[in-house]
């Protein structure tokens, strides 16, 4: 297989409302791939319209949370300078490069992404084509920029698994044209995913078996990103926990959903493992717990959100670094954009 420069590629949808799910499970570990990785983070403005308007809220809604992502971006401690930040509309190539990776993917394949069932629900028949086609739209995301590495939670596991299967069919399908033009024997990388930390998946501070969404009724279910000190702290003390004691092993938390979130959120926040954190509160009430909690959570997304609000109050400022990086982001994808092109033979 060909060498190909290792790149870190990830996205975040601009649907509005980020909360600490979208910052322990994202957003946190872009900032620490910096050091090691050459990095491209996109807030996925395309990937938001693939359902109703009513659902991602319309045009203004829209220009509102691309700005808000790229605000958390930038707050979090993602470095526009270093790398690039951008939104993916602002690249041609990502749907160029869609488009061919729509006529290599099988139907079958996309027939088993699950996040289309959930999404689309009893209603398939008037699902958007778009929201079924999304995960070779999320292919192009990441294989326009020849991107080796992508930070992934475990509900897009499988999108990478089809992104992988995209390239090698590509790669397999126009084999001769590949060595022709290029004289490697594969245009694309099989790109491999980085699961980094112990909080992979942020649950409900309300249900400790659902995932923490923006959806969810109750404001009391999530942190968001833009949570002052004080919301911080009163959303953390009315979690939803269990009468008995943090036990002093992981053992202990099976069957305590609530318990085994909040010990997983502090694990994450403090850059631990759920076993330090039970050798340091096991046996412990968690009125104890929780104050702790509330210190180290307030001293570590309050400054966030004080920056965010600083930002998202300067939109010009915020357009500037996402124009700046789409030049930046387009000066990588239109040459591989190209060779897919003469590979597959389109006339230029």
């Amino acid at each position: 297989m060909a060498a190909f420069r290792e790149r870190v590629f990830s996205g975040v949808q601009p649907t509005g409302n980020l909360h600490l799910g979208n910052y322990l499970g994202a957003i946190k570990r872009f900032v620490a791939l910096q050091d090691t990785f050459e990095c491209i983070y996109c807030v996925v403005d395309m990937h938001a319209i693939t359902q109703a308007p009513s659902v991602w809220g319309g045009p203004a809604e829209l220009a509102r949370s691309t700005r808000e992502v790229t605000a958390a971006f930038l707050a979090a401690g993602i470095d526009p300078d270093r790398h690039i930040v951008f939104n993916q509309s602002q690249v041609g190539e990502h749907a160029e490069l869609a488009w061919v990776f729509n006529c290599v993917a099988r139907m079958g394949w996309l027939n088993r992404m699950t996040q289309f069932k959930e999404k689309a629900g009893k209603h398939r028949e008037n699902a958007s084509v778009g929201l079924f086609a999304y995960p070779t739209l999320m292919a192009a995301d990441i294989l326009v920029y020849k991107a080796t590495h992508v930070p992934v939670g475990e509900d897009q596991k499988q999108h990478l698994e089809l992104t992988r299967d995209i390239a090698q069919k590509f790669n397999t399908d126009f084999a001769d044209s590949i060595r022709r033009v290029t004289g490697a024997d594969a245009l694309f990388p099989l790109t491999e995913p980085v699961i980094q930390g112990p909080a992979t998946r942020v649950m409900s501070l309300r249900d400790g078996s659902k995932k923490m969404s923006k959806s969810d009724p109750s404001d009391y279910s999530r942190i968001n990103l833009t949570d002052d000190a004080d919301t911080i702290a009163q959303k953390i003390r009315k979690a939803k926990t269990d009468p008995e004691p943090l036990p002093s092993e992981e053992a202990g938390l099976d069957g305590r959903p609530e318990a085994d979130n909040l010990v997983g959120i502090y694990a994450a926040l403090a850059d631990s493992t759920r076993a330090d954190v039970l050798a340091e509160f096991g046996g412990a009430q968690f009125s104890t717990f929780k104050a702790a909690l509330v210190d180290l959570a307030v001293a570590k997304l309050a400054p966030i959100a004080a920056e965010m609000r600083r930002l998202t109050a300067d939109p010009g400022h915020i357009d500037r670094v996402l124009r700046t990086g789409a030049d930046r982001a387009r000066a990588i994808a239109a040459p591989i954009m190209a060779e897919v092109k003469q590979v597959v033979g389109f006339l230029r």
